[in-house]
């Protein structure tokens, strides 16, 4: 019987305190924001991936010199490897997208991104804007700069290829290119009914020496970003440090630093800085028309303030304010240009971002703290949302709630004086009227790029339109309005309490137990559903039909299911041939009367907030015509992949091993050992352990070793002949495969390998190829990407004493769980050493 295996991927369950629903209101948070009002400059950095930014540099722009400092990671990572757990594609991107807000959390930078996909490892720009759609995503890019309106844009990596990845390259000629394309009314007009044209005053390179390449010289501009933040108490070395190591899907944790550090930047357009990052650009109070005595009274503010009584501020803060809005008016006032330029003006935006400052400062300062939650972590589509809604003064200046507010309607008119010390609970159900999905998940993405339904949603890390509450306050005589997102909350015994996003669900999902099913035969299969009921449901579930194959029954009913009720339903599948072809089987819910297809996965890390999303119920189906050789396969964890579940799914008996097993088992038992990706960079125990390895090889078994970084091996001794990884890989999926040895084992037993079964594979073919390979192994395919030289690194194979070892860099970790028929027989013949 197949073991069930969920959707859910629940990895680990530890949460922890990521996003209260209330900001940070401790004096040194005060303290920096007080200093920010006197700064109106800002920087947008720009890379490709989660863990391409620089985070020194970003924490030192956003703490130190106070400008408001984004980031732009044109993707999410999703083509990226993943050193904690099994996640891949956008799964992948979703974590990498919580790990940078984390990092963004340390650092005070924003996070941005565009609609691209991270595909895979790229070897030129070229293949990376033709897989992206350069169109869109560079008006992605237009848009942000449109937007976030930088004085200085900096690239993370340049135009000509010292970035090595061509999604880094990629990067940096959109960069140039949208630095005039967004002051072009020509370009982009659409979203012009949004924002205005925007001119940056230079586009930097943030150059580098990374390893062996160093492309920074002593005669190009340079900052010190290595000083030390007193109220932080950190350096930004050590802040760095901090944020970077919140890219655990990466490995990239960081030692913290201290002491001077310099980075140094090449201008690409626009004016060359000569002493300061922002030469050329007023980043005062000076650069709105009336604007310069505000300058005054924020300083006058900062000076003035009292730790111990920081609500002392509350009058010269709202008077500031008072002072910004009139500020506004009176420019406005005077315009005389046309009113779609008054909206996107300078003073506008500026006036946008120092009136939220002020207005959080003063809520700060005044101990003001609120709150929207819930206390159920879950609501299906149409049932009602119970809000509890919280409030108390925590100073001694007199606060008012005028009202609370959602999507622009009074859900709460309370008129209420906060009394010091007292807090006030509201309660409130609105309905709950769309599943909470992330924005670029709602639609089939193509290879290159996510579909956004919502133009205006591009560059958001979440959803923006997230479950809300306004809270309306009068303080020291001005109305304030303030946005809380909803979110979950709830005490764990023994963690305390707990934030995390709210699930707003269909009313019944179906999780199909397999994400794949192969099959070898015309033998019918069984496909279990779990499904699931987030409110009183009745209806049925069925399978839509495939053709090709055959599906019963056509449909099972459930009635009367309460909230939380969980059951299976059962069909049997039957290829209608032996000969290969896949299918998409697809599930469809009819719930009280309406059709639903999605199925509920979950992600937990302890790093990260919880991650639930909605994919769609559905699994591949592939029939294979696959022979098998041997039955008991011993794996070894890696970083992370399916190949134990792949192998399962064809009828294989794969046990996992752990360190006693290897060292004082019986490995006779096993037909094959598999060692899983990057094993010899996560397991240090390896080292150890090999020598029993390759004892098990000498005495007749079959060793297969996939893939590892070329950086951090625990021992480089991994065969028992000689080769060195190195990174160089083929890219393209469909590159030409040539079989320079025929008649080698391993594409003849037991299934007979054919050109027809390098069709289909996807996002590559491999990586961290075997280079300076000892005469002793056999290397039976050549591949290689356009224009690149032919490379033979792929397979390696020796007969060792009576066994067989074989080191692949070919990616069937994500070949086999995509369900790519011919990788499957590959991967069995490699498995399968023909009995002498």
């Amino acid at each position: 019987m197949k073991r069930l295996l969920l959707l859910t991927l629940s990895l680990l369950f530890t949460l922890q305190l990521f996003a209260q629903t209330a900001p940070p209101a401790d004096i040194a948070t005060i303290r920096q924001n007080l200093k920010k009002l006197n700064v109106l400059g800002s920087v947008l950095y720009i890379a490709a991936h989660p863990d391409d930014e620089n985070t020194r540099l970003l924490g030192y722009l956003a703490q130190e010199k106070h400008y408001r400092t984004g980031y732009l990671s044109l993707t999410r990572g999703d083509g990226g490897q993943n050193l904690i757990g099994t996640e891949q594609g956008e799964l992948l991107g979703l974590i990498r997208t919580q790990e940078l807000l984390a990092a963004r959390r340390v650092d005070g930078a924003e996070q941005f991104f565009s609609r691209a996909n991270d595909f895979g490892f790229s070897k030129n720009p070229e293949e990376t804007l033709k897989f992206w759609d350069k169109d869109k995503i560079l008006g992605d890019m237009v848009w942000v700069i449109r937007n976030f309106r930088p004085d200085v844009m900096i690239c993370r990596f340049p135009t000509t290829g010292e970035g090595g990845h061509g999604n880094h390259t990629a990067s940096a000629i959109l960069a140039l290119e949208a630095f005039s394309a967004a002051a072009d009314p020509k370009r982009y007009p659409e979203q012009l009914k949004y924002v205005g044209v925007w001119q940056a005053k230079r586009l930097l390179w943030n150059t580098f020496s990374f390893g062996s390449i160093n492309t920074t010289s002593p005669d190009q501009f340079k900052i010190n970003v290595g000083g030390y933040n007193p109220i932080l108490g950190k350096s930004y070395g050590e802040i760095a440090a901090e944020s970077r190591s919140n890219h655990k899907t990466q490995g990239f944790g960081s030692a913290r630093q201290r002491g001077a550090v310099y980075e140094y930047f090449k201008t690409i357009l626009g004016d060359a800085p000569k002493t300061d990052l922002m030469d050329g650009v007023d980043v005062t109070w000076n650069r709105i028309p009336f604007g310069a005595p505000i300058a005054a009274k924020v300083a006058a503010i900062n000076k003035a303030f009292n730790s111990d009584a920081p609500q002392a501020s509350i009058p010269a803060l709202v008077a500031l304010l008072n002072d910004v809005d009139q500020t506004v008016a009176t420019n406005k006032a005077f315009q005389t240009v046309r009113l779609t330029e008054v909206a996107n003006s300078s003073y506008d935006y500026w006036h946008k971002q120092k009136s939220k400052e002020l207005k959080d400062l003063i809520a700060q300062c005044a101990g003001l703290w609120f709150e929207a939650y819930t206390k159920e972590p879950v609501y299906a589509v149409g049932d009602k949302i119970n809000l509890q809604l919280q409030a108390i003064n925590n100073g001694s200046i007199p606060i008012k709630l005028l009202g609370l507010e959602e999507s622009d309607t009074f859900i709460v008119q309370a008129d209420s004086i906060l009394s010091q010390n007292q807090l006030k609970t509201w309660s409130y159900a609105l309905p709950a009227e769309k599943i909470s999905q992330p924005y670029w998940l709602e639609s089939p993405r193509s290879i290159g790029s996510y579909t956004i339904n919502d133009e205006q949603k591009v560059g958001n890390p979440e959803n923006p339109d997230a479950l809300a509450v306004w809270f309306d306050f009068n303080i020291n005589g001005k109305t304030l309005r303030f946005k809380r997102t909803v979110e979950y909350k709830y005490a764990d015994p023994a963690r305390g309490e707990i934030y995390q996003p709210l699930e707003i669900t269909p009313p019944v999902t179906a999780n199909i137990a397999e994400q794949l099913y192969v099959f070898n035969s015309k033998q019918p299969q069984n496909v279990q559903l779990k499904l699931k009921s987030f409110t009183g449901a009745s209806g049925s579930i069925s399978l839509k039909p495939v053709q090709g194959w055959k599906i019963s029954p056509e449909k099972i009913d459930f009635t009367n299911k309460n909230k939380g009720d969980e059951w299976t339903a059962t069909f049997t599948v039957t290829p209608n041939t032996t000969q290969t072809s896949t299918g998409i089987l697809q599930a469809e819910i009819n719930a009280n009367g309406k059709m639903y297809d999605r199925g509920i996965l979950d992600i937990r890390y302890n790093h990260i907030p919880a991650i639930t999303i909605f994919p769609p119920a559905q699994a591949k189906l592939a029939s294979i015509d696959l022979k098998t050789a041997g039955k008991k396969i011993g794996y070894i964890a890696g970083a992370g992949d399916l190949i134990p579940q792949s192998l399962r799914e064809v009828g294989y008996d794969v046990h996992v091993l752990n360190e006693n097993e290897i060292i004082n088992g019986d490995l006779s038992v096993y037909d094959a050992i598999i060692t899983g990706v990057r094993a010899y960079n996560v397991n240090e125990r390896l080292a150890y352990e090999q020598p029993r390895l390759l004892e098990y090889v000498k005495n007749g078994g079959n060793l297969l070793i996939q893939y590892n970084n070329n950086n951090g091996l625990v021992t480089r001794d991994i065969g028992p002949y000689s080769f060195t990884i190195v990174n160089q890989r083929v890219t393209e999926e469909d590159a030409k495969v040539t079989f320079t040895e025929p008649g080698n084992a391993v594409l003849n037993y037991p299934n007979k390998i054919t050109d027809a079964d390098f069709n289909d594979w996807v996002q590559e073919r491999g990586l961290y190829f075997a280079d300076n390979i000892d005469s002793h192994y056999s290397t039976p395919l050549q591949m290689n990407d356009n224009g690149m030289a032919p490379n033979k690194g792929a397979l390696l194979v020796s007969d060792y004493g009576k066994g067989r070892f074989v080191y692949t860099s070919l990616a069937f970790f994500r070949e086999l769980p995509a369900g790519v028929p011919g990788a499957y027989r590959l991967f069995i013949n490699l498995l399968s050493k023909p009995k002498n």
